[in-house]
């Protein structure tokens, strides 16, 4: 048996930071991070063999819990009549039919690999169809790591996008128009005065990836009013709302109402795989190679391991799944709020249907990432360990949402909420 510091160590040794995404390193936590070895339901069990309830979910994908023996059972299925074919499969188009069905909006769907090429994509297809450079997105939202969408706000609404890594050089995000989420003034303001340029704005309908951060009323509504009167497209960035706050994502829970042109899915779609989705109005979708010309390729798109978990979780993820997410959601953010109220620790619960995260040392409303970054990065660290020490599992980051299961049954809940008190106590001792 070896411990998380030993493989942490061997980790480190081959591999930068030992990691292979920069968030599990617990670089805003601190300490050493848990080096899982096998899932099972709403279940974790590290290298050491200690079981944690799981709150992370690989981030979002496993709606039905860990290892659910269907998703399995159609993976090892499909990994016994080979691996990858370089070739047309006819999962493919079952999973394009599951996803269109859920999400008309999505006529025809091109799978890709991950939810930062899905998002690519979007934003080349959106260049390709209006011939227009400028695309417009929100501080905060986060669309990948591809290189034009890795950009900081600038000086003001109206600047160019500032490189917000390392390697990104200024020519990659100067047609990036960074806006302030949820500020209707500051979208009026850069449509009136570039509108002609533009040829998309890409976004998460409710933001997640700086904490929970839903749009405030109309705001989406208006996204699509400004770019219809001034014939840019709309990108609904559901990589991590698809198929989890609703059986049609972030769209589906605000009434169908709206009309994005394209859409990105990723996590659930892929049912824990590497496979994401563009979906979006045939005539915008056949500008790709090869029937149009937006080139797009990609050796393992539409993998025939990661086509049969998407369909499984697809077809799992019924009503009665999304009943018991909500359920449990609602039931730990009771139960949160309630230790940190009698701890005596500021904070702001929000949510966006079943996401949720906790907001430290604040109290009014968090509208937007200059807000969000006002929290207490500090409470949520003495938090997070105690309740790890006591056996749960939470993101690695004040940042992130909590990602239940319909797996996360009553006695899950009952574990997380006797753990909540004392790590409701640690928060309160650090501020």
């Amino acid at each position: 048996m070896t411990t998380n510091a030993e493989a942490f160590d061997r980790a480190r040794a081959v591999i930068p930071g030992g990691v292979s995404s920069p968030v599990r390193a617990y670089g805003s936590v601190g300490g050493t991070p848990v080096f899982v070895a096998r899932a099972e339901g709403a279940l974790v069990w590290d290298v050491a063999g200690r079981e944690y309830v799981d709150l992370v979910g690989s981030w979002g994908p496993a709606i039905l819990g860990h290892a659910h023996p269907e998703v399995v059972g159609a993976v090892q299925a499909a990994a016994a009549r080979g691996l990858s074919f370089g070739a047309p499969t006819v999962a493919e188009a079952e999973l394009a039919e599951l996803v269109r069905a859920r999400v008309p909006l999505a006529a025809k769907v091109r799978f890709v690999s991950t939810g930062t090429e899905a998002c690519m994509t979007a934003v080349r297809l959106a260049r390709g169809a209006t011939g227009r450079d400028l695309v417009v997105k929100f501080a905060g939202c986060y669309h990948g790591h591809s290189d034009a969408l890795l950009a900081a706000a600038g000086s003001g609404v109206l600047t160019a996008g500032l490189p917000g890594s390392a390697g990104v050089p200024s020519a990659a995000t100067a047609q990036t128009l960074v806006v302030p989420y949820n500020d209707p003034d500051a979208i009026r303001e850069v449509f009136g005065a570039r509108g002609d340029q533009i040829a998309a704005v890409i976004t998460e309908p409710a933001a997640a990836n700086m904490g929970v951060i839903p749009p405030e009323p109309g705001f989406n509504a208006l996204l699509r009013e400004l770019t219809t009167a001034h014939g840019a497209l709309l990108i609904y960035d559901e990589v991590l709302t698809g198929f989890r706050v609703s059986d049609a994502g972030w769209w589906g829970l605000e009434g169908r109402t709206i009309t994005p042109d394209l859409f990105t899915f990723g996590k659930v779609v892929g049912g824990g795989m590497p496979l994401a989705a563009l979906g979006g109005r045939p005539e915008l979708l056949d500008l790709l190679a090869p029937l149009g010309p937006v080139y797009q390729a990609g050796t393992l798109s539409g993998n025939p391991l990661a086509t049969a978990a998407g369909i499984a979780t697809l077809q799992l993820a019924d009503a009665d799944v999304y009943a018991r997410v909500d359920a449990a959601s609602h039931a730990l953010a009771a139960a949160v709020t309630a230790a940190l109220d009698a701890a005596g620790v500021p904070h702001r619960l929000q949510r966006a249907g079943s996401l949720f995260s906790v907001f430290w040392g604040v109290t009014g409303p968090v509208t937007d990432y200059a807000s969000a970054q006002g929290q207490n990065a500090g409470a949520y660290r003495a938090f997070f360990h105690a309740m790890l020490d006591a056996g749960i599992a939470l993101p690695p980051s004040a940042y992130e949402a909590w990602f239940l299961s319909a797996a996360h049954d009553d006695a899950a809940i009952e574990r997380i909420a006797a753990a909540l008190p004392g790590a409701a106590r640690a928060a309160a001792a650090s501020l």
